[in-house]
């Protein structure tokens, strides 16, 4: 809730916080002593009021506990399934689905270029089949599903609605996020397939579709990991990311969309490194500029495009292949301190993840780290418990000062736009070039031992002892979904494909037209993800970047 002037802000608060619904638990230390939902002074600025650098509720943790969304893909799409369940049986409560390679990319199994790719990294989807086995037996009406895909995010998303609609939850009903996030994509990522403008049409046609039919869905998910773990600064991915929030809110405010009925679904995916103060300063300081932005420079009125949300992975960069068990360790840090920064979710990276995809022993362990932070160390009892600090509050406002630089670059080189400014700054390869910069100094520092890294570059004993287990994907694995993708093709009504594809490809052509329902029908044929992909590029080119020179 917003202050009014001249209003208390702990009365405000007292308010909000008593209305709320809270969770069952025993709010004292291990010694009994009670503890306050949160601390600080009256007048001071309190958890759910603008511009909600202590957190964007009122209650916080007091009321829910971050969902902990255990990220899974691998092989097919059948063994990924059992894989979901696993993580559902020991206390998960959201799903966060990996995709392969290729279906990132946007290429179904049997393309050539898919050759020895196929179900490695994540999961491979080709078609609609391959979907309605990913999810099947799981109620996508009461658990939220979040899918990390980008450039082939549209028809994916397509698949996605498809099943479940098919599986007999309406559209309505579902809940997730969609990652979408195109513009990282050029900028560190690099799984692009159209060139800019036409990649952001299509996010733009999301998040109408999801405005007009999917109240409970996230559109967009603005994604500094990638960006963090291509090895910019904090400050880097708290601006870059951010900048990319504006330019997605100023694309569909331009396709006519009132801030107010999208932005509130707009969500922010951030990296928990293991500088642990940093880190949590990045997230107070994101909470603060978004809300400044969005009422002062957009215009949002609802409480909700003002409050961002955000889902936090811990950084999979700093798991080292040497001594893995101490990634357990790496891990739980980087956990806690997105959950001292108030994170909504939250994925802990497996010890083995530097070498392969996780065991089963191994995701456990990972979720097992976030229970134990949520249950037993009492964190979770106080909002913005280092609210007040020196360091922090100082380090916060260091954050926002280096960001805020970051977005008058960009704003001049638009014209006065963000969207145009992070277009630009893509084109003219600035992004990149800043953030090869500081991956480059950061492993300068590695290299020289100004950083220590252990079990790298400092306490190497015990580096030579066994490896654990690890998770192999086979090329049996890849025989089987190409089996699959073959009875596919011969099973479908190659006629019913045939219509939809044209039809899509006619629409494409057309920029004022929305492609998602078209891509529904097509998905609903059963064309597969490669089939879509190549009728659209045929429509918009295909994006081949300029390096760095």
């Amino acid at each position: 809730m917003s202050n009014s002037a001249g209003a208390d802000p702990r009365a405000i608060w007292q308010e909000a916080f008593g209305s709320s619904r809270h969770r069952d638990a025993d709010f004292t230390t291990m010694s009994g002593i009670p503890l306050d939902a949160v601390y600080g002074p009256d007048d001071g600025e309190f958890p759910g009021q603008y511009p909600y650098t202590r957190g964007p509720y009122a209650s916080m943790y007091r009321s829910k506990l971050w969902t902990m969304r255990m990220f899974a893909g691998f092989g097919t799409a059948d063994d990924t399934n059992w894989r979901f369940k696993e993580i559902i049986r020991a206390g998960g409560d959201g799903l966060s689905t990996a995709f392969d390679m290729p279906t990132l990319l946007g290429l179904d199994s049997d393309d050539p270029m898919s050759l020895g790719e196929v179900g490695r990294c994540g999961v491979a989807v080709d078609s609609l089949a391959d979907m309605e086995d990913l999810y099947r037996g799981i109620d996508l009406g009461e658990i939220t599903t979040s899918m990390t895909i980008n450039s082939p995010a549209a028809p994916i998303f397509a698949m996605f609605v498809a099943q479940a609609e098919r599986a007999g939850t309406h559209r309505s009903r579902l809940g997730g996020t969609l990652q979408n996030d195109i513009l990282k994509e050029y900028q560190a990522q690099k799984e692009f397939v159209f060139p800019p403008r036409q990649s952001m049409r299509l996010v733009r046609d999301t998040i109408s579709f999801t405005a007009a039919e999917m109240p409970r869905w996230h559109s967009v998910s603005i994604s500094g990991y990638h960006i963090r773990e291509a090895g910019s600064t904090a400050a880097e991915e708290l601006a870059f990311t951010l900048a990319n929030g504006f330019a997605y809110v100023e694309l569909a405010m331009q396709a006519g969309l009132p801030i107010d009925t999208f932005a509130p679904r707009l969500s922010f995916f951030f990296n928990a490194h293991i500088d642990f103060f940093e880190e949590i300063a990045k997230y107070r300081a994101a909470r603060r500029i978004w809300a400044r932005w969005m009422k002062e420079r957009y215009g949002a009125v609802s409480e909700r495009s003002l409050q961002l949300r955000f889902h936090t992975q811990t950084a999979g960069v700093s798991l080292t292949a040497q001594q893995p068990e101490v990634n357990i360790v790496r891990t739980a840090i980087e956990a806690l301190a997105g959950v001292l920064g108030g994170t909504q979710s939250l994925h802990t990276n497996s010890m083995d993840e530097a070498i392969a995809l996780p065991t089963e022993r191994a995701a456990r362990i990972a979720l097992r780290t976030q229970q134990v932070i949520a249950y037993e160390t009492n964190v979770a009892h106080v909002a913005d418990p280092l609210g007040g600090s020196y360091f922090v509050e100082s380090l916060t406002d260091e954050m926002e000062r280096q960001a805020e630089a970051i977005f008058e670059h960009l704003d001049t080189i638009g014209g006065g736009s963000m969207l145009e400014g992070c277009i630009q700054g893509i084109e003219d390869n600035w992004f990149q070039g800043r953030i090869a910069d500081s991956a480059y100094d950061l492993e300068r520092s590695f290299n020289d031992g100004r950083r220590i890294i252990v079990g790298v570059n400092r306490f190497t004993e015990g580096n030579d002892e066994e490896q654990i287990p690890v998770l192999r994907i086979t090329n049996e694995d890849e025989a089987r979904q190409l089996k699959r993708l073959d009875k596919v093709r011969t099973d479908r009504n190659q006629a019913a494909v045939d219509e939809a594809l044209t039809r899509l490809g006619a629409q494409a052509a057309d920029p004022e037209i929305n492609l998602m329902p078209a891509l529904v029908d097509a998905a609903q044929s059963y064309a597969t993800l490669g089939e879509m992909m190549a009728t659209m590029a045929k429509v918009f080119g295909r994006h081949v970047e300029v390096p760095v020179i």
